[in-house]
């Protein structure tokens, strides 16, 4: 299981180093990942959210991969961070997506637009794993235009009270905070970020969504505030600014589940290589059978063009936050992201259902080390950007901004 990615990471350290520190993280996410293989089987098996994550994730001294040394993280740059999580894809997007959501999400937003008390507040505590985030932006009828979003606030006292429902929500049920974006009470423009104690009075986890087609060891939940109150100091940002921290959050995220699809794809060519080297059929390997090499062959292919796409796009944000006055360099880390995210989750998903294929009929049974990865999958190519709005992004980075599709 650990060939490629051990070659991947190699390949890395001779073309830009990685230092003592940096690699004993990663060797931390390989002991990590080990030890998830069989909580993640057994639930993904019993279609149930796998409780083991976040505590093998503590253990391992993985919960704030990104988050500054100063607060207690491990204070990974970006593309050690896509190691990391390209690593943890192996095991399944189920880890990925409490991983991302916690960290890319959640905790650097909170580094990159908390002030220095919200950081002191609540990183230490994010990279102990002691405080979990969840991401509350999408709504039964605000996916792909969060500008359309219903939730919203009033001013009491010296806070706010925020009232409304968000819907899809990884981590949902589980996160002990949530980044909630809501608009003031009669303004339809300007959108503010709040975080949300899950604790407090009025906040309710009305489903856990349990009847997915994949992701099953993921939390996915329907959550509603009622009149939920919330501090002034707990205000992320800036009053009506808001978007600002949802679309540079998603940026992260967008790098994260990019990486997330790359070990998603190397598990894949694992398992086939595996496979179909012992499996007999017409009296020799099927590894030998001309089209299933096809399938091996458009794997690997994948996998090697979507490993530097990501590894480019980590670099780019890592240069851009080196100079984060620089808006070019900020706008050509979001192109990539796009890039890198629109064409990973794609490919992941067509690598999965190649795998599957060369599984043959047990490729369509669960049970299977495979078809999780088909199922699980094709939710990357929606959550943090469909594949139509990275498009869109795209195309609209080559055209310029007077050819913006929502202008």
């Amino acid at each position: 299981m650990e060939k490629l990615f051990e070659s991947s990471m190699e390949e890395v350290d001779r073309l830009v180093g990685l230092g003592d520190d940096e690699k004993g993280l990663l060797r931390e996410a390989d002991a990590a990942a080990a030890e998830l293989l069989v909580s993640e089987f057994e639930k993904y098996v019993e279609r149930k959210y796998n409780p083991e994550i976040a505590g093998v994730l503590r253990r391992h001294n993985l919960m704030g991969v990104p988050i500054a040394t100063k607060f207690g993280g491990r204070g990974a740059r970006q593309l050690v961070e896509s190691l990391f999580l390209e690593r943890m894809g192996q095991t399944g997007m189920g880890v990925i997506t409490l991983a991302d959501v916690h960290m890319c999400l959640g905790s650097l937003a909170v580094q990159d637009w908390g002030d220095d008390e919200q950081k002191a507040r609540y990183l230490p505590a994010a990279a102990k794993g002691d405080v979990l985030f969840a991401y509350g932006l999408t709504e039964p009828e605000a996916g792909s235009d969060p500008a359309s979003l219903k939730t919203s606030y009033v001013r009491d006292g010296g806070g706010f009270r925020v009232t409304g429902s968000k819907y899809l929500i990884s981590n949902g049920s589980i996160a002990t905070n949530m980044i909630v974006f809501a608009r003031a009470k009669g303004d339809s423009k300007g959108v503010t970020a709040f975080l949300v104690d899950t604790k407090q009075r009025g906040f309710a986890v009305d489903m856990r969504l349990e009847e997915k087609m994949g992701l099953f060891t993921s939390d996915t939940s329907l959550v509603s505030l009622d009149g939920v109150f919330v501090p002034e100091e707990d205000m992320l940002g800036e009053e009506g600014k808001g978007l600002s921290v949802a679309y540079s959050a998603l940026l992260n995220g967008r790098i994260g589940i990019a990486s997330g699809c790359l070990g998603v794809m190397e598990d894949c060519l694992n398992q086939v290589r595996e496979r179909t080297s012992s499996r007999f059929q017409h009296g020799k390997a099927i590894a030998r059978h001309q089209l299933i090499q096809k399938h091996i062959a458009s794997i690997e292919s994948s996998l090697e063009a979507c490993r530097w796409l990501v590894y480019r796009a980590a670099m780019k944000k890592d240069e851009s936050g080196k100079s984060p006055g620089d808006l070019s360099l900020r706008s050509e880390a979001d192109r990539l992201s796009a890039v890198a995210k629109y064409m990973a989750s794609k490919s992941a998903f067509e690598s999965a259902d190649r795998a599957v294929q060369c599984f043959g009929g047990f490729g369509y049974s669960i049970m299977s080390p495979v078809a999780k990865h088909f199922l699980d999958s094709r939710v990357a190519r929606i959550y943090e950007g469909t594949d139509e709005i990275m498009e869109l992004k795209i195309a609209s980075s080559v055209l310029g901004k007077d050819f913006d599709a929502y202008r």
